[in-house]
């Protein structure tokens, strides 16, 4: 009975809360679901519209990192308002997913034309050049004792000229009176791949090669360099394997990924990171079968046409080419943040905290802080390589920060001058004798580690057969103007002697082997160095061993002693 009417009770609260729901508009119901998938859409997209509305539209403001006695940061960044102020993004584009669609859907880009030049690397690769110079050169050469800061720009993944990004920061800086090319990857930019050498995310091979190549041809002009994205990742590593040697005066990084590691993971954490993947993956693809012919001989084809994210991709085809061991092993190596500390240039990154693709996990804030050439500029917002302001849009904020930064930097007398690899031997003097248990003497003398693998190409300038070339050039055109002085000039310079030519002779084997001299002597110098430090070392450890062994010494002596002393009366 009781089980009865608690029953109808039930069924009767059930029926009057039916009945209550159904008084309520079906526009209400309507209203609440907007709301909440608003509310869904708001913290999936990344929407920061109404915190820049609470803030009064002031933005954010940007946060610097950098070493507290750093001349870069106290004299030359301190002097950039973009730096030291505040970013808004466009109301419309508030969230970091919108700005980095826009930016590759339109962007609004400027409209100019470049120069195209075609320059072949020494393994048959093509690498194309494509200048836009200074908007007040009246000529369209530019000379080769021109002055004009020259800039290099190196896209990201995928990326060329064409760009949105690069085209907006070719465009301010052509406005300021600069020459600026940008240094294409292979097989970008319209260009056939003509080697077996693809690019990857760490190949700074065609970066050293342009960069030594524009400054041999225009030695006066001070030369920077901005890389975005994968292609900051390669300055960066650029950098760090260069060191002092570096022709560049300055440089800048833009959303730079820093550690592939950490960005492969993160990129496949979340739905939204996903599709990322999934489209860069699909533009990798596009890439390949541009170049199918030379990717089919080379790679794993048919896993290109299966892959669908990133390292798929990388696993079929850059390990292949490039002759990684596991893709982790690829990333790893190729991280330009194991590079920070050895960067040498004055250096301005720049990253937003909110990139979709090169999470804020993967910046080096301690090295880039122990680092006095680097500024790190920080925003809370941004997207990739996107940063518009304005309520048109009109504007990459980074763009110009950048040139703020460059422009205070070649001002200045903080530019990074080209020095000449010192001879000093890495060995067990400073460490421990694991670390470089063999040398290699180039042929300038210089002394670097080799490993169990052999040289680090890195340790090794680019430039240095060039400069041979040159150098023999040079003293051919020499002995040219000499026979040349001497057939014409008869009455002046007679025709040398058997004697005298001998005495020539003679005079260029010596020189040869003064020069020969010269490079042993830093090597000389090392061993002698070394020699002296193993001897101290001998003489250090003959008496530790001596100081320590010394009680077991004397009390073994005083044994016999006595021993010596009770055998005469046991015989007596």
């Amino acid at each position: 009975m009781a089980a009865a009417a608690a029953a109808a009770a039930g069924e009767s609260a059930g029926e009057l809360l039916r009945r209550a729901a159904a008084l309520v508009p079906a526009e209400h119901y309507a209203l609440a679901a907007l709301v909440a998938v608003s509310v869904l859409a708001y913290r999936f997209v990344e929407l920061h519209v109404i915190g820049d509305l609470l803030r009064g539209l002031r933005g954010r403001r940007v946060e610097l990192t950098f070493h507290p006695a750093s001349e870069i940061y106290h004299c030359v960044a301190s002097k950039c308002r973009s730096l030291h102020g505040r970013y808004l993004a466009t109301p419309w584009l508030a969230s970091p997913h919108l700005q980095t669609l826009f930016l590759g859907i339109h962007g609004r880009p400027p409209s100019f034309t470049y120069k195209r030049q075609l320059y072949t690397v020494r393994d048959g690769g093509t690498i194309a050049l494509d200048w836009l110079l200074a908007f007040d050169l009246e000529d369209e050469i530019i000379s080769k004792d021109s002055s004009t800061p020259l800039l290099v720009v190196v896209p990201g993944l995928t990326s060329d000229s064409d760009a949105a990004y690069a085209k907006h920061l070719v465009h301010s800086m052509a406005r300021k009176g600069w020459n600026v090319v940008v240094s294409n990857h292979r097989g970008l930019g319209g260009v056939s791949i003509t080697s077996d050498c693809l690019y990857n995310g760490g190949w700074t091979e065609d970066v050293r090669e342009v960069i030594n190549y524009l400054h041999r041809k225009y030695p006066k002009a001070p030369m920077f360099c901005v890389g975005t994205s994968i292609g900051a990742n390669i300055l960066v590593k650029y950098l760090g394997e260069e060191g002092e040697s570096t022709p560049l005066a300055g440089a800048a990084s833009i959303c730079s990924p820093w550690d592939l590691v950490v960005c492969d993971r993160f990129i496949s954490r979340k739905l939204v990171q996903r599709f990322y993947d999934k489209a860069l993956a699909f533009g990798l693809k596009g890439y390949a079968k541009l170049h199918q012919p030379v990717l089919a001989r080379l790679a794993n084809w048919e896993g290109i046409k299966k892959s669908r994210s990133i390292r798929e991709f990388d696993h079929h085809a850059t390990c292949i080419v490039a002759k990684y061991e596991t893709v982790d092993t690829y990333y790893r190596r190729c991280s330009s943040a194991s590079f920070v500390g050895n960067v040498s240039v004055p250096l301005l990154c720049i990253s937003a905290l909110d990139d979709p693709l090169c999470t804020r996990e993967a910046i080096p804030w301690d090295e880039c802080r122990a680092n006095k050439n680097i500024v790190l500029a920080t925003t809370q917002n941004g997207g990739h390589l996107a940063f518009f302001q304005g309520l048109t849009a009109g504007k990459l904020w980074w763009v110009g920060a950048v040139s703020e930064f460059l422009c205070a930097l070649h001002d200045s007398s903080y530019m990074h001058q080209q020095k000449a690899e010192e001879h000093v031997l890495h060995s067990s003097l400073e460490s421990s004798i694991d670390k470089s248990p063999y040398v290699n003497i180039l042929g300038d003398g210089m002394i670097a580690p080799v490993g169990n693998d052999g040289p680090p190409s890195s340790q090794i300038s680019d430039d240095l057969k060039p400069n041979a070339t040159v150098n023999s050039t040079q003293e051919d055109e020499e002995a040219k103007e000499v026979e040349n002085r001497s057939g014409t000039d008869g009455d002046a310079m007679p025709a040398q002697s058997p004697a005298a030519a001998g005495s020539t002779k003679q005079q260029g084997e010596e020189r040869y082997a003064d020069k020969i001299r010269d490079a042993m002597a830093p090597v000389k110098r090392s061993v002698n160095k070394l020699a002296r430090y193993q001897g101290r070392s001998v003489w250090l450890l003959a008496y530790v061993a001596l100081v320590t062994s010394w009680p077991l010494l004397g009390s073994l002596a005083f044994m016999l002693f006595r021993k010596k002393s009770r055998h005469p009366l046991s015989a007596k």
